[in-house]
């Protein structure tokens, strides 16, 4: 018992480190791409990502979940082999399929995606990425079964090491155009593919079982629909920031997104041990009151973190190419959104202690509807503004939908009406941030928004309402 905890807890670290480690390198990365970038081009970049983030998502169609069960329900190895060639066969299928269309299709393609039809390369390039992609994305979920967890985790840094050094170097040295970058990652992949030649010869074979492959998609199919939500609410603002503005602001939307993911290197470690700790509470008797006060204390850190992000985002944008300023208007609430995506993992124990997972994939499904809704009419009115209202509106529907239907099936004594106002408020602090940050007033009007919100979490005494409910439970 002692040493699976142990396993577990040393496993966590390493992946823990893994999230920091890639997240790291990426914003690393991020000034030298907008230095030789203009907001055009890093939006045709971003652009082509989510493409390729949709295409993803097809690929993988729910079979990780089904893998991951199937080869844990079965001590044959063989069959756990047959399971994996099974669903490699199935996305590289996939895979050929989309390369296929893109053949056909490239010039209309790139005309629809970048009004360029000359970049029809580009999306030949990012086919192979997916491809290799794909093979090794399988390759390390299988280590991760097997519990290789250092070499998931070497190769998961190395790739994004590589892509790094070998996108800057294209960009410095070949070409400062988007198209060294795509260089630098399919290059960057055939390397790793290269050294994971042994398990890759295993597993890539055009061969699968009918029978298992019919278990795998039937178990996979019915979590597509939550999976496809989250994908639209998600990448449905930069479709439809292309379509009714411009190439120029996906570039600066796609640079506030990069920045408000960052608030992820601290909710990360939270996530990964929140669901196994709130599990273990489950059925102890003082738990309520605990979920209160981490529901609560969460939420404080949170909207201070996001007040904290709005203050100082003017100066950490100064590492960025002129052409970008503008976008940090935009990195504070689209963190609180962030932020939320994580928080609705914490207030739905209810959900989770009694099965009903299925309120989630009501939740974002109606939440993707609303966004797509809000985009259409947001957008044309307000351009990037309202591409993050519409992100923002649809998160908060959908995390007011998961908080009720939770308390439902496991009541914590917290208070709605004073942790939307808590974050309602906190947001309103960010909105005069930023308005000040935009006018001629002096930044020390700052320290006002501020002593607001201060006074606010002061006046909920949330700190008297655990401790009153807490004495009436004893």
């Amino acid at each position: 018992m002692f040493a699976q905890i142990k396993r577990l807890g040393a496993d966590s670290l390493l992946y823990a480190f893994m999230n920091v480690g890639t997240k790291l390198i990426a914003f690393i990365m991020l000034p030298i791409y907008t230095s030789y970038l203009d907001p055009a081009q890093y939006g045709a970049l971003g652009y082509l990502d989510r493409i390729t983030s949709m295409l993803t998502f097809v690929v993988i169609f729910g079979t990780d979940s089904a893998l991951a069960f199937y080869y844990f329900d079965t001590e044959d190895k063989k069959k756990r082999i047959d399971y994996v060639r099974s669903v490699m066969t199935f996305r590289l299928t996939v895979v050929l399929i989309t390369a296929v269309v893109f053949l056909i299709g490239g010039q209309w393609l790139s005309s629809l995606f970048f009004d360029e039809p000359k970049l029809y390369y580009l999306l030949y390039i990012a086919i192979g990425v997916l491809a290799l992609d794909t093979v090794i994305a399988l390759i390390l979920t299988v280590l991760r079964y097997e519990f290789f967890t250092k070499k998931v985790v070497f190769f998961t840094i190395l790739k994004m090491l590589l892509i790094a050094i070998l996108s800057y170097g294209f960009l410095a040295f070949v070409t400062p155009t988007m198209d060294g970058i795509m260089y630098g990652r399919i290059i960057s992949v055939s390397i790793v593919v290269i050294l994971l030649i042994k398990p890759a010869l295993k597993y890539v074979r055009f061969t699968f079982n009918k029978k298992l492959l019919k278990e795998i998609l039937k178990y996979a199919t019915p979590l597509v629909p939550a999976s496809l939500a989250f994908w639209v609410i998600v990448n449905a603002n930069v479709i439809f920031l292309k379509e009714f503005t411009s190439l120029r602001e996906v570039g600066i939307y796609e640079t506030a997104i990069k920045f408000a993911t960052l608030i992820t290197l601290l909710t990360s470690g939270v996530q990964m041990a929140w669901r196994p700790f709130s599990m273990s509470l489950k059925d102890k008797k003082d738990s309520p009151i605990l979920f209160a006060k981490l529901y609560y204390g969460i939420l404080l850190v949170g909207t201070i973190g996001v007040l904290f992000i709005a203050t100082v985002m003017p100066w950490i944008f100064q590492i960025l190419n002129d052409n970008y300023y503008e976008a940090y208007q935009y990195v504070a609430i689209l963190s609180a959104v962030t932020f939320l995506n994580f928080f609705y993992m914490i207030i739905s124990v209810g959900i989770f202690f009694s099965k009903q997972t299925k309120i989630i994939s009501y939740a974002f499904g109606m939440a993707a509807v609303i966004n797509i809704i809000l985009n259409v009419v947001l957008i044309p009115l307000f351009s990037i503004w309202g591409s993050v209202a519409a992100y923002l509106i649809s998160y908060l529907i959908a995390i007011t939908y998961i908080f009720f239907k939770s308390q439902k099936l496991y009541r914590v004594p917290v208070s709605f009406g004073k942790m939307s106002f808590l974050f309602l408020t906190s947001l309103a602090a960010v909105m005069a941030i930023v308005y000040i940050q935009e006018s001629s007033l002096s930044d020390w009007n700052i320290a006002f928004a501020w002593i607001g919100y201060v006074i606010v979490v002061l006046l909920s005494r949330i700190d008297k309402d655990l401790l009153r409910k807490k004495s009436a439970a004893n």
